[in-house]
């Protein structure tokens, strides 16, 4: 928070509750130079996100959020090697996935809460994990970003029951992020087009100012709290289905529509049914409406483009299901959402059809997530603390009237 808020007099409970909004929405909670979120657009430190998703790379961009401004060629080459270099993971990190691979078949632990784990861990062994200065915040920071797709990669190996990749380097060091991640999940270097998609969904989702993770994480930071855990906070609370869990509830809102209703239903009155019955039961779909934007994301279509264009150049992709389907679908329900609810997609939308088609598996969908947004925490995190002030919000009673014991 500026010092001019810290300076702002104070307000009076009474003025507080008069302004009052259930879920601070319309509320500016504090000042930022990382990200705007408008109508009519979404800048990270002043570029706007079609202008970055067509034409810079995941590293560049995170770059820009972490270190302030948009990198030189020789910045960037350093940037680059500064990430490869800290990929690998401890011991004691990787061991711990390797020994939760029975919590993870049996669906006691998920991806999100073994990543949580993993950043708390890497806390422990991180030489600067108990300093809060700059220089210290912004190495933890790389070292972060260039380990949270190691254990995602890692993850994904003890799931499928396979020797864990890269292990000793992290992957292979030729790769960029988005295509070291791919590779790390599945043994095998991703197509060009595979990884350009990739790494344009984790532009899209690497900042968008204070939404509930990263005002978690500056919640965190504001007591002076270590970064690694304000970033384990941010991870917990991206793992709800109404935040960055939606990318997977929407994917499996779209199987069980598909199973439902049947592949040869999609354009028909079936899905339509399905729909309508959804909206009679109140039934919450994942994947729509937004709380800043009521006009449309605009970070859907971009994603949506490119997933579709690669569903329909592979008709049948890794995981083996026709991929053209899912953007039929998705579409035709984005339709409905639209003309009898006036609600728009956000980017969890096409995302859950995107990685889908390139068979990701759905539980790796969030934890992607966290690989991209981690950026945006940390240069959140490195701001309330270069400026802090505690945020401590009023209440609203609603409880009994004083009375005697």
């Amino acid at each position: 928070m500026t010092t001019a808020a810290a300076k702002a007099p104070a307000v009076t409970k009474e003025q507080a509750e008069a302004i009052y909004s259930k879920g601070l929405e319309g509320i500016i909670a504090g000042e930022t130079a990382v990200c705007s979120i408008e109508q009519g657009g979404l800048w990270y430190r002043g570029y706007e996100i079609h202008d970055l998703a067509q034409n810079a790379t995941f590293e560049e961009v995170a770059f820009l959020l972490l270190e302030g401004h948009k990198p030189s060629s020789s910045e960037l080459a350093r940037f680059k090697a500064e990430l490869v270099s800290e990929r690998a993971l401890p011991g004691v990190v990787t061991n711990f996935i390797e020994s939760m691979g029975g919590n993870l078949a049996s669906g006691r632990a998920v991806p999100m809460d073994i990543l949580r784990s993993c950043v708390s861990i890497l806390g422990h062994v991180d030489p600067d994990s108990q300093s809060n200065e700059a220089a210290a915040g912004l190495r933890k920071s790389k070292r972060l970003l260039a380990k949270i797709p190691t254990m995602i990669g890692h993850m994904q190996n003890v799931i499928d029951g396979k020797a864990i990749i890269g292990r000793e380097r992290g992957g292979d060091e030729s790769l960029d992020m988005a295509a070291n991640l791919l590779y790390m999940m599945t043994g095998s270097k991703p197509a060009k087009e595979y990884a350009r998609v990739v790494d344009v969904s984790l532009i899209l989702y690497a900042e968008h100012d204070f939404n509930a993770s990263t005002f978690t994480s500056r919640c965190i930071a504001g007591t002076l709290s270590d970064m690694h855990g304000a970033v384990a906070g941010g991870i917990a609370a991206l793992k709800g289905p109404l935040h960055g869990g939606a990318n997977e509830m929407a994917m499996e809102m779209l199987k069980e529509i598909m199973k439902d209703c049947g592949e040869g239903a999609i354009g028909t009155k079936a899905v339509d049914d399905w729909m309508q019955k959804a909206f009679d039961t109140k039934r919450k779909l994942m994947g729509f409406g937004h709380r800043v934007y009521k006009n449309g994301d605009h970070r859907a279509p971009i994603l949506h483009k490119l997933g579709k264009a690669v569903a329909e150049k592979d008709t049948k992709n890794p995981g083996g299901h026709a991929a053209i389907k899912w953007f039929l679908l998705g579409e035709q329900v984005q339709k409905i959402m639209l003309e009898k609810k006036n609600i728009h997609p956000n980017v969890d939308f096409p995302c859950g059809m995107t990685y889908f088609t390139m068979g990701i598996p759905v539980p790796q969908y969030t934890p992607i997530f966290v690989a991209s947004r981690v950026t945006g925490w940390c240069a959140h995190i490195m701001e309330q603390h270069a400026n802090n002030r505690i945020i401590r919000p009023l209440s609203k009673y609603t409880g009994e009237a004083p009375r005697k014991w």
